[in-house]
């Protein structure tokens, strides 16, 4: 096995951590994070990432969880840091392959256990709070809350027999965060006092200079906006956006509106928040969906999910007169409160013509500060090297030019880049108080794809297939065949789907028929018995023939019945 060593002091320090990412590096989700000292491991997050384009018909891309079923008498248990689809989006299909603790804050155990109902599931969650420490096995952990996105977001700190080892989670420094719950920094600078052995730090932002903006700069946006208005306003943002939605039913409040809620996430995610106290909604204010059309568009607040341009949310829908209960009409104010997620430009786009197009008025991120990122940018990410002064660093969170600038931000700050680890997934890093090093390769990390109810039996060939099919379509060739005479007895008759247009293509596809035919002839004459070989013949032969003819090359899938 292929090892890299950057640090070759001699091996004092006692017994080495392990630490092995399953997901999360070189990429933006699918987070799940290994740590293993001797026969104790320990889990951090277990997320989801969404499909990449050519991912044609696939849901979602899960960690792949070979290395902890192999593992599994080892588990000692899944810390959760905070409750994003990155993070705890895998967990329902963890849980079916191995039963383990969870350990998370309530709301992001709130959410997991809705997700553990939908797959008929049950888990063992254990609610913890921040600043509680609790020890799983050898990992004494201690949280602590971190200012993100989303509420009840928690950091660590895990003390380990090789040293003390802390996680940022996702993370932005928010001096007025509207929870009114701001870091505590002295307890930071305590912990970088002690000594930290490594710290692994989220890379979301790093490529951006500065600070990232106040929730409450969004509060204040969304405000003058509503004084002003006086037409209905539908409002899409992320439904784990707790604080946010918080804000916008306050100032609806405010502005004597009442609310409705649309989108399924977005109904769960309130009525969780509600349940928990994370919401507060004064008695008579949210109104149920299908009942807002006999409240006066200036007394009226949608809040809806779609933010991202996502075909079936509901803020989709309304804008191509799909959704039952509203309907998109002229004077309408529709906010956008997000910025696209890389890759989701063009269906946000998208989106926002068709409701112009109705006659709305759209106002989206280009044109007012009606959102804030939860990750922290580089002046943020230099406040929180220097209160936690890790002897190593691990940049963690973040496609390859995020991690790549978050280590020369470190070296920026002092660090040597010889106590820098950029490693991929299914790489490890082991770490004492004494050296570090990278040993490549340890545990699969390939994503698992997940179609349906189907994980994992969608690979690299069937994607393929998927593809050759969306781009040039399929012809099949069926034929009757005489086993006993070997002759053809009936056809061959060919159908095509996403190729060409039959009625306006005969000559073409009659010609390709008669082409199959000779084909089979042939094989009939020189007596070929094994239908491999006649399908081959005929695909080969259909394939040339189409490609000079259209420079098109279909799948073609030749179909012979024995008679």
């Amino acid at each position: 096995m292929k090892t890299k060593q950057q640090n070759t002091n001699n091996n004092r320090g006692g017994a080495a951590l392990k630490i092995i990412p399953l997901g999360g590096l070189n990429e933006i989700g699918k987070n799940m994070t290994v740590l293993e000292y001797k026969d104790e491991i320990l889990v951090i997050d277990c997320g989801l990432s969404f499909p990449d384009d050519d991912m044609f018909g696939i849901d979602m891309v899960i960690p792949d969880f070979s290395y902890l079923v192999q593992n599994r008498k080892k588990i000692k248990g899944i810390v959760i840091t905070h409750g994003h689809e990155d993070h705890i989006g895998a967990v329902p299909y963890l849980l079916k392959v191995l039963n383990v603790p969870i350990y998370g804050t309530r709301f992001p155990l709130g959410l997991i256990e809705n997700k553990l109902k939908e797959h008929g599931l049950k888990g063992k969650l254990h609610p913890i709070k921040a600043g509680q420490k609790f020890k799983l096995g050898v990992f004494e952990v201690e949280t602590l809350r971190i200012t993100h996105s989303i509420v009840d977001s928690i950091c660590l700190c895990i003390n380990t027999p090789a040293g003390r080892i802390f996680h940022t989670g996702d993370f932005k420094i928010d001096y007025t965060p509207v929870d009114g719950e701001p870091l505590d920094f002295a307890r930071l600078a305590e912990l970088g006092s002690k000594g930290v052995l490594l710290m692994m730090a989220d890379s979301t932002n790093a490529t951006r200079p500065g600070y990232t903006s106040s929730e409450k700069v969004v509060g204040r946006t969304l405000e003058d906006i509503f004084r002003r208005s006086q037409t209905r306003i539908l409002i899409a943002t992320f439904s784990s956006n707790v604080h946010r939605i918080q804000k916008i039913i306050d100032i609806a409040v405010m502005c004597k509106r009442k609310v409705a809620v649309s989108g399924r996430s977005m109904v769960n995610v309130v009525a969780l928040a509600q349940e928990l106290g994370y919401i507060k909604i004064p008695a008579n204010v949210l109104v149920d969906i299908n009942k807002t059309r006999n409240i006066p568009d200036k007394d009226l607040v949608i809040i809806t999910t779609g933010s991202q341009g996502e075909p079936m949310s509901a803020l989709s829908r309304m804008a191509t007169n799909d959704h039952k209960a509203v309907k998109i009409k002229k004077g309408d104010m529709v906010i956008l409160s997000s910025t696209p997620v890389p890759g989701n430009e063009k269906t946000v786009s998208n989106v926002v013509n068709k409701l112009f197009e109705k006659g709305a008025e759209v106002i989206y991120s280009d044109i007012a500060d009606i959102h804030v990122s939860g990750h922290a940018c580089q002046e943020e990410l230099k406040l929180m090297h220097s209160l936690i002064r890790p002897k190593y660093f691990m940049p963690v969170h973040g496609e390859y030019r995020h991690l790549k600038k978050h280590s020369e931000i470190a070296q920026s700050l002092g660090m040597p880049e010889s106590k820098i680890f950029i490693l991929e997934n299914g790489d490890e890093l082991d770490v004492n108080r004494r050296q570090a090093k990278i040993v490549t390769s340890v545990a699969e990390a390939e994503g698992v794809m997940v179609d349906g109810l189907g994980v994992g039996d969608v690979g690299n060939i069937v994607l393929r297939d998927r593809r050759l099919l969306s781009e040039s379509g399929l012809i099949i060739v069926v034929a009757a065949i005489d086993r006993q005479n070997n002759c053809v007895s009936s056809g061959p008759d060919i159908i095509s789907r996403g190729f060409v247009y039959v009625r306006e293509n005969e000559k073409l596809i009659d010609d390709a028929c008669d082409l199959a035919a000779d084909i089979l002839e042939k094989c009939c004459k020189k007596n070929v018995r094994d239908w491999n070989a006649m399908k081959t013949a005929v695909r080969d032969g259909l394939r040339s023939y189409i490609y000079n003819k259209t420079m098109r090359s279909p799948v073609i899938l030749p179909i012979f019945l024995e008679v």
